[in-house]
């Protein structure tokens, strides 16, 4: 079992509810195994981790990073190159006029003068010119444009154009104004899919769950594919099924059904 979190099981004020932490405890308890893949950098997961009690492998960065909960350590990535973000950002800059950018990196957050922050915790990080921010060679998990006054749905529509065979871009939020940027190759889909090949598991054994274009991959590449009810068209055009909103637990309603479970009264 799959499953995305912010939107699918993390509810709007980063709380999951008793009902989806049970039905997620429910599945490990019966074998399955339980693999949270997100656009979150790690340095997000810890309470995730806490509030759902689930300590497994966990994708990151909309699949740039394969991290283990329980030891809070990398266990292996699939960054951007230098030079795969310079080219990406030179492309970006001409396809959307007034464009700024932030990197994750294992390392942390940097980000140029006019990026503007949303998150607190990251005002004091590195700040200056692209190329300088990567004059160390960071790890580079994801290339983060923000056109401010834009909209990422007719953003991503010219990055998509804009990047073909140079990287990866998405988004997981179609109110901001932020695309999230990958290496060629790399999505939520490609690295869950080396995990469940390590674990002798197919496609069609899969169950997962999405509500962002992030997750379209994802949802294409398992067995059963569920949008939630309240996401984005793109994911809800891919996925096989729809489940009930995430204020509705809608994952815990599927897993529920799934496994034969009653549901809470």
């Amino acid at each position: 079992m799959a499953s995305d979190l912010d939107g699918t099981i993390v509810r709007p004020d980063g709380t999951v509810s008793a009902r989806t932490v049970a039905a997620l405890q429910d599945c490990l308890a019966r074998g399955i195994g339980v693999v949270f893949v997100t656009g979150r950098p790690t340095r997000w997961m810890a309470p995730v981790a806490e509030a759902t009690g689930h300590h497994g492998v966990a994708v990151c960065g909309n699949g740039a990073v394969i991290y283990d909960l329980d030891s809070e350590r990398v266990l292996s990535t699939r960054a951007l190159s230098v030079t795969a973000v310079l080219a990406a950002a030179e492309a970006l800059r001409g396809a959307l006029p007034g464009v700024v950018f932030a990197l994750e990196t294992l390392d942390g957050y940097r980000r140029e003068p006019g990026y503007l922050v949303r998150d607190p915790s990251v005002l004091s990080a590195p700040c200056g010119p692209l190329a300088d921010l990567l004059q160390d060679g960071p790890v580079v998990t994801k290339l983060l444009c923000r056109q401010e006054g834009g909209r990422a749905d007719p953003m991503l529509a010219l990055a998509r154009s804009a990047l073909a065979g140079i990287a990866e871009p998405v988004h997981s939020n179609a109110e901001d104004s932020m695309l999230e940027i990958a290496a060629l190759g790399v999505s939520k889909a490609s690295t869950l899919a080396l995990i469940a090949a390590d674990r002798q598991i197919l496609p069609d054994e899969v169950v997962a769950f999405g509500d962002m274009p992030n997750d379209v991959p994802m949802l294409r590449w398992a067995g059963r594919g569920y949008a939630m009810a309240s996401g984005h068209r793109e994911a809800i055009e891919a996925a096989d099924d729809v489940a009930p909103p995430c204020l509705q637990d809608g994952v815990a309603q599927v897993i529920e059904r799934l496994l034969g479970r009653p549901s809470p009264s």
